[in-house]
């Protein structure tokens, strides 16, 4: 089955230092080797799921193999949109990677920014260190694309972190907290008003999410506000959602959502966001406080850097065996990676890169790290070939779509097959313990357990300036 979810965004480029510069020429000049033995030196750049992927492969293979990754955790980023949603606490959705590789005595790790790539010289720069490879592994995952628009990145939310999803909650819950107070029933209805920028299956799953957390939660939590008043409102620039999908579960991915309350809104462009305020490309506006962008991604910001002509959406072109053809001792997966193969739809088939999605992820580290094997060894690369075991998204309680060797499901055995193949593909014993319990949980109460406006108030979160001070009556239910 497809796990919806790009690989783990973990770097962004920089224009490099020239004393880091000349640092790393010293280091090929001199044949530096900070590594622990004289064994082919690896280095993998993120520690998504291609490159952790790539790691197993390797691990107690006669190599030393370094993982290098901003966080010191591998994300399940499929789940992600349950912690925005507070059905989720954020260390459910993650693993430290040291844990992972520790079986592995010839893998290590560290935690750092990749901030340049020398092909011609073989290193690695990071915000600290300059590190020499004979083979590396790019496994540095996407970043949101806003197509140019400084506008959408500067005043919308995205959801690529641990550290977003939790900023997302906080401000829907905070919203919902100064909405009590609020007399204005304008600014009122605002701040309970989200609106989702993108229908494909992030943006279809947090919609969902979303608007199960106002009608079973929120209402009983806030009964002086009028949850009428709260709207979620899903905005998709083409004519359908879930493109990647057959039409007959299209279809009903978007009935499922209006009937649960969605406003889905199909064939509208936004223009820009700001003050509060989304316009629309046909000039018509729309007030609201929360403005998430799930609209579409991009390589990460390091391909930038390479020197080689990438293509849309800022990937890097490979060969069929997944490395780059001027550099052959260079492999690029994941997310970051464009390999193009004949994609089947309902208008025929045409040539198209991979989906930027965690499976093709998954089975391109495997493929790459055999196929470097394989050149350390003199032996014939092979090309890389996708299984394709399916798409799945869920729309809510009880409500999935599942395409899969031909067999399409709607509704409950839809959902039960996409609980089933999360669970198992979550890092960590302790992980799928704590997920199918909070899972539980929320299936018998209708309830979310994890409600909490924690740690440090951004300035997006602060209560709006009162214009004026009323007296009034306390709102009902306060104390």
């Amino acid at each position: 089955m497809h796990v919806v979810c790009s690989d783990q965004h973990a770097h962004t480029s920089a224009g490099l230092d020239p004393d880091l510069l000349a640092e790393m020429r010293e280091y090929s000049r001199n044949g530096a080797r900070p590594w622990p033995s004289a064994r082919p030196r690896i280095v993998i750049i993120g520690a998504g799921f291609g490159g952790l992927n790539a790691a197993r492969v390797l691990g107690g293979k006669d190599v030393d193999v370094l993982v290098i990754d901003r966080n010191n955790y591998h994300g399940f980023w499929p789940l992600l949109y349950q912690v925005a949603t507070a059905g989720l606490e954020p260390e459910s959705v993650a693993f430290p990677v040291r844990a992972i590789i520790r079986k592995y005595s010839n893998i290590s790790f560290m935690m750092a920014e990749v901030v340049h790539i020398d092909l011609d010289a073989k290193l690695v720069a990071t915000n600290t260190v300059a590190l020499p490879y004979d083979y590396l592994i790019i496994a540095a995952g996407s970043a949101n694309n806003f197509f140019g628009n400084d506008n959408l990145a500067k005043h919308t939310f995205g959801l690529k972190d641990v550290e977003d999803a939790t900023l997302l909650r906080n401000t829907v819950l905070s919203n919902f907290e100064y909405a009590v107070s609020e007399q204005d029933p304008a600014i009122r209805q605002r701040l309970m008003t989200l609106v989702i920028i993108g229908g494909g299956p992030t943006g279809v799953e947090l919609a969902g999410a979303f608007v199960e957390l106002v009608n079973h939660v929120l209402i009983h939590d806030y009964p002086m506000l009028d949850i009428s008043e709260a709207r979620v409102v899903l905005v998709e620039a083409s004519g359908t959602l879930l493109t990647a999908f057959p039409a007959t579960l299209r279809a009903n991915a978007l009935q499922r959502l209006q009937s649960m309350g969605v406003e889905v809104r199909l064939q509208t462009a936004v223009a820009t966001v700001e003050q509060d305020v989304v316009t629309f490309a046909d000039g018509s506006t729309l007030a609201a406080s929360v403005v998430v962008w799930a609209a579409g991604v991009k390589g990460a910001p390091i391909a930038e850097g390479l020197g080689v002509k990438l293509t849309r959406g800022g990937r890097i072109p490979v060969a069929p065996t997944l490395n780059l053809d001027a550099h052959p001792e260079v492999f690029v997966i994941g997310d970051i990676a464009a390999l193009e193969h004949t994609q089947t739809t309902a208008q025929g088939t045409r040539q198209a890169p991979h989906a930027m999605i965690a499976p093709v992820a998954i089975q391109m580290g495997e493929r790459a790290a055999h196929n470097l094997l394989a050149r350390m060894h003199r032996r014939e690369l092979k090309p890389f070939r996708y299984f394709d075991r399916g798409n799945m998204a869920t729309i809510g309680r009880r409500s999935a779509i599942l395409d899969a060797f031909n067999l399409h499901l709607t509704g409950y055995l839809a959902w039960l097959g996409w609980l089933v193949v999360h669970l198992l593909s979550l890092v960590g014993f302790r992980n799928r313990v704590v997920v199918l319990l909070n899972w539980a949980y929320s299936y018998f109460t209708y309830d979310r357990g994890l409600r909490l406006i924690t740690g440090l108030k951004p300035e997006a979160l602060q209560p709006p300036t009162p214009r004026r001070i009323q007296v009034s009556n306390p709102p009902e239910g306060a104390p």
